[in-house]
């Protein structure tokens, strides 16, 4: 299956965090919307389901109080994910400014387009 050939993984909250995410890097990445919270069972799936367990897991969520939330429970199931942290004052992923989430992104050693990073 084509996902299983992919190591790395973002896990975002919503669609337009997503989009944004997806224009700038430059590499074959999963990523995984949750929309909003989670629920223990719908967690356990997205960990089996994308065999989170065995991959390089990047989490990169809103600075707001559900962002903080979904950080902390992904956090506790997902112990080996990195987190990637947008500039409080942006508050949003897809509110971040394409050259601040490109360099977000390197930081975490995800290729972006250079253009991003102009």
């Amino acid at each position: 299956m084509w996902m299983d050939e992919l190591e790395k993984v973002i896990i975002v909250e919503g669609k337009t965090d997503k989009q944004q995410i997806k224009k700038i890097i430059n590499e074959n990445v999963e990523i995984i919307c949750t929309n909003g919270t989670l629920g223990v069972e719908r967690l356990e799936e997205l960990i089996f389901e994308y065999d989170l367990d065995h991959k390089d897991v990047f989490i990169l969520v809103d600075e707001d109080d559900s962002g903080h939330k979904l950080r902390k429970q992904l956090s506790e199931e997902l112990p080996h994910a990195e987190h990637i942290y947008i500039d409080k004052s942006f508050r949003e992923v897809a509110a971040t400014p394409e050259l601040e989430l490109a360099s977000a992104l390197v930081s975490r050693s995800i290729s972006v387009d250079p253009l991003f990073l102009a």
